[in-house]
């Protein structure tokens, strides 16, 4: 009975060291859990080391997913299964995003850093007082151009564009929202006109841009234009950037007609796991000097004030992608528009781009 005792008093031992090492492993997996951040960003979006630096500083796990759309971003939170902590989608997308309550009200108090942002960037039309977002990077939609292939010439217009003497010169980016916006544009109307007549009006006109027009591409337009396979672009600025690093002989502008602006913005969409670390992630990303380094890593505009003393000023003073307030106020955000508006811009591009066959 003696052995029996010891044995029984044995085992009742190792359960119980057993019981408290899974109680710890459990604690520490929760533990783990509870300081892991996942970040759903646009492909090469950041700068690497601000990653490593966050994860040093506040002891998280960050988890980087990537995604090449809005669309294809929205789909899957629609979807749900992923729990994601910060997301970065496009002004237009804010909107639709906050219309379907599928973003988290962001604490300011939690983002201090938020004093940084320039004030012509905050209260945008998609997200009144930025209560579901905050401004990440913005640019312009625009012409880059290289003078040396056009004998000289400047280009300051979308009117220029319809030059003879630009006859198969032009590469146009493939987006029914940036083409019929420059169709509308160059009509002096605003990029978020839905007028039939209007519209039929800036259909016809791209319609006589046929000559001038060599393609109509996608990301083929970093290859081609710094190869001097075409003289002329009409893209993003952030496009732009990176074409004209590849050759400097390039320029881009503004014109004067105006053109859209986008805000990439960072979120926190609804279901997320951790609030509280999307909070110290995204006041992390606006302090000035983490800004600085991300937007010279990145190439893209950075909204934050205070960061542009710490860019070069090489950076900081191009005025094609820093543009005063005197140009950014002539420029326009997309409005969210409804299925139906939307699939008619598809409808007349579709056409345009038809003709050019």
């Amino acid at each position: 009975m003696k052995k029996i005792a010891i044995l029984l008093t044995a085992v009742l031992v190792v359960v119980l060291v057993l019981m408290v090492i899974s109680s710890k492993l459990t604690g520490s997996v929760t533990k783990a859990g509870a300081k892991t951040l996942t970040i759903y960003n646009w492909g090469d979006y950041i700068d690497p080391s601000l990653i490593a630096k966050f994860q040093k500083k506040y002891g998280y796990r960050v988890v980087y997913q990537t995604f090449d759309s809005n669309e294809a971003m929205l789909t899957k939170i629609q979807q749900g299964g992923t729990s994601f902590d910060v997301i970065v989608p496009s002004d237009y997308m804010i909107s639709k995003m906050r219309g379907e309550h599928l973003l988290l009200p962001i604490n300011q108090k939690q983002v201090p850093n938020l004093k940084y942002i320039d004030s012509r960037f905050l209260n945008p039309s998609f997200d009144p007082k930025n209560h579901y977002s905050v401004p990440y990077f913005w640019g312009t939609v625009g012409i880059v151009y290289n003078p040396k292939m056009l004998g000289g010439s400047k280009i300051t217009s979308w009117n220029d564009l319809w030059d003879k003497k630009y006859r198969n010169q032009i590469l146009l980016v493939d987006s029914a929202r940036e083409i019929v916006g420059m169709g509308l544009d160059s009509l002096h109307y605003s990029v978020n006109d839905t007028n039939e007549k209007h519209l039929n009006q800036a259909l016809q006109k791209l319609k006589q841009l046929t000559p001038n027009i060599k393609a109509i591409v996608g990301d083929e337009n970093k290859l081609l234009l710094p190869r001097k396979e075409a003289a002329i672009g009409v893209l993003w600025s952030g496009d732009a950037v990176e074409i004209m690093d590849e050759n400097p002989e390039l320029t881009y502008v503004i014109p004067k007609e105006g053109s859209n602006v986008w805000f990439d913005n960072m979120a926190i969409p609804k279901g997320a796991a951790n609030k509280k670390g999307a909070e110290q992630f995204i006041n992390f990303m606006l302090d000035p000097k983490n800004a600085a380094k991300n937007a010279e890593y990145v190439g893209y505009a950075t909204p934050d004030k205070a960061a542009l003393r710490y860019l070069p000023k090489e950076i900081k003073n191009d005025k094609r992608f820093y543009p005063d307030k005197s140009l950014t106020d002539r420029l326009e955000v997309y409005d969210n528009f409804s299925k139906a508006v939307n699939a008619r811009f598809n409808e007349l591009f579709l056409e345009f781009k038809m003709s050019n066959q």
